[in-house]
């Protein structure tokens, strides 16, 4: 075998072999950039099919606008998505704010009331349409407040356990509320049953406290 043909058998071999490792470095990087891939899927996915939109627990109330079934979910604008959870957290807040604010409008108004019923109480009935026309105001603006909490979009995660001024101002929150349901339904019956003012009284002073109570948990 000449020298020449030995040569050209020598190139033509490592070419070859250089060819080979190559093409399986390449096959090695595809293979790699797949598992990678199939890793990276595997860690996500699960993520993103758990995301939580909705807490676990909260009020019917909100359930019956908000709910995974609920009414606003029947408008394309409130579809149940992390889009418009978003939008939703933003009424919230709105909401709330405006809780906040007849609130204090609430108590306020409990307070003039209050100083009104007095009179009416020890017998100064030139004050009892005044005392009609602040009950009426306070009436409205109460249980407008009570609404904007009820009905207002439920927040992205559960409450966390233990003690909070949250929890406090909603143990107050039923305290007042039932006191304001009790106040109005024995102020119907004071002209036939005089005997009741103390009740009327007991009431109302009992929704004011807590009002105050709860406004001060929240604020403070």
């Amino acid at each position: 075998m000449g020298l020449r043909t030995t040569l050209f058998i020598v190139t033509l071999l490592l070419s070859i072999g250089r060819l080979s490792a190559q093409t399986d470095t390449t096959h090695v990087q595809s293979d790699t950039t797949k598992v990678q891939n199939d890793l990276l899927n595997s860690i996500m996915t699960p993520q993103q099919e758990h995301v939580q939109l909705l807490p676990k627990k909260y009020p019917f109330t909100q359930k019956i606008l908000w709910g995974h079934k609920g009414l606003m979910r029947n408008f394309n604008a409130f579809k149940l998505s992390p889009e418009e959870r978003d939008r939703e957290l933003k009424i919230r807040r709105t909401m709330l704010k405006m809780h906040q604010v007849l609130g204090f409008v609430s108590l306020a108004g409990m307070a003039a009331q209050g100083v009104v019923g007095y009179k009416l109480y020890n017998g100064d009935y030139s004050v009892k349409g005044l005392h009609e026309g602040l009950a009426a105001g306070v009436d409205i603006a109460y249980f407008s407040t009570a609404a904007l909490a009820l009905f207002a979009p439920p927040k992205m995660l559960d409450e966390r356990k233990g003690y909070s001024s949250i929890k406090v101002h909603k143990i107050l929150a039923i305290v007042h509320f039932t006191s304001m349901v009790a106040t109005n339904i024995l102020a119907t019956q004071l002209e036939s049953h005089p005997n009741l003012k103390p009740y009327h009284r007991a009431a109302a002073l009992t929704a004011f406290g807590s009002l105050a109570a709860a406004m001060i948990v929240i604020k403070f």
